[in-house]
C-alpha cells in the first residue's frame, strides 16, 4: 500500500512539472514562425514531406499509385494470400477455375512506382495435381505473363492519367476561388 502512495505522489509532482518552462514571449504568435523556429532547435518533427533532403524515401498511399491499383483491380478474381505495399510485393493463394486438379498462383513484384514497361515483376506458379497428395509446383513464364503485364499497364495508364486530370482538374478549382 505504502508503495502505491509513494509512486503516485512522485507520478503527480513530475506531470505537475511538464507545463514549467515554456515562455508564450520568447515564440512568435504566427504558426509557421513558430514551426520554422521548433525545426530549427530540433523540437519538432514533420509528416507527409517534412525535411527533403534528409528525407529516406516518399511513401504515399496505396491508392494513389496507379500500377498497385491497376494490379489489384487485374487479379482481383483470384484471393490475396498477401498483399504488402511498403514491401512493394502481391502474392494471391492458389486459384483453380473449373479444373481442381490445376491451378495457379501469382507474385507481382512492384519494381517501380512509374508506369513503364520494366516497373513489374510477375511470376506465375502452376500446380497440376493427379491426387491431393501428389502435386507438382513449376514456374510458367510466356503467354499469361505477357498479358497480365499488358493488362496491368494499360490499366495503370488509365488511372495515370485520370489522377493527372483530377489534380489539374482541383488545382484550376482553387485558382478560380481566389
Amino acid at each position: 500500500m505504502n508503495y502505491k502512495i509513494l509512486i503516485l505522489f512522485f507520478l503527480l509532482v513530475a506531470l505537475n512539472q511538464c507545463g514549467m518552462g515554456a515562455d508564450a514571449r520568447k515564440y512568435p504568435p504566427e504558426p509557421e514562425k513558430r514551426v520554422k523556429k521548433n525545426l530549427e532547435e530540433g523540437r519538432g518533427f514533420r509528416l507527409m514531406g517534412g525535411d527533403k533532403k534528409n528525407s529516406g524515401g516518399n511513401f504515399e498511399f496505396a491508392s494513389s499509385n496507379p500500377l498497385w491499383k491497376a494490379s489489384l483491380d487485374t487479379i482481383d478474381f483470384m484471393p490475396l494470400a498477401s498483399a504488402n505495399y511498403s514491401g512493394g510485393i502481391i502474392i494471391t493463394d492458389w486459384y483453380s477455375g473449373e479444373n481442381s486438379n490445376e491451378s495457379i498462383k501469382v507474385s507481382i513484384r512492384f519494381l517501380s512506382n512509374e508506369v513503364r514497361s520494366d516497373a513489374l515483376d510477375i511470376k506465375v506458379f502452376y500446380k497440376k495435381c493427379a491426387l491431393y497428395e501428389n502435386c507438382a509446383v513449376s514456374e510458367k513464364t510466356g503467354q499469361l505473363v505477357v498479358e497480365l503485364n499488358k493488362k496491368i499497364l494499360q490499366k495503370a495508364a488509365v488511372y495515370k492519367k485520370q489522377q493527372k486530370s483530377k489534380i489539374k482538374a482541383y488545382k484550376g478549382k482553387q485558382l478560380g476561388d481566389k
